[in-house]
């Protein structure tokens, strides 16, 4: 399932994010936790319900600007999924 870019991500029920000053950062499912950095961390954080999933990749892309813009758009797609089958994420 590939995410449609006027998709809003948001974190699903039962799921969220650890408190900032909490170090590792933390997605916390039902049964389950997932240690997030870096670029992960970044996603998650963007995926708050008022941005799309286009936005979300034009911001990575300027964060990142140094690698191929359709590199990061691919993976951020295929992270939204992945997150997505892991029932982490829904879309508006």
């Amino acid at each position: 399932m590939t995410p449609e870019m006027e998709a809003r991500p948001r974190l699903a029920p039962g799921c969220r994010l650890n408190e900032a000053k909490q170090q590792p950062r933390v997605l916390l499912m039902p049964e389950r936790a997932l240690r997030l950095n870096g670029p992960s961390l970044e996603i998650v954080e963007r995926c708050d319900g008022t941005r799309t999933v286009r936005q979300i990749i034009t911001e990575m892309q300027k964060l990142y600007a140094k690698a191929e813009p359709q590199k990061v758009e691919q993976d951020i797609l295929g992270y939204l999924a992945l997150l997505h089958e892991e029932r982490a994420l829904d879309f508006e």
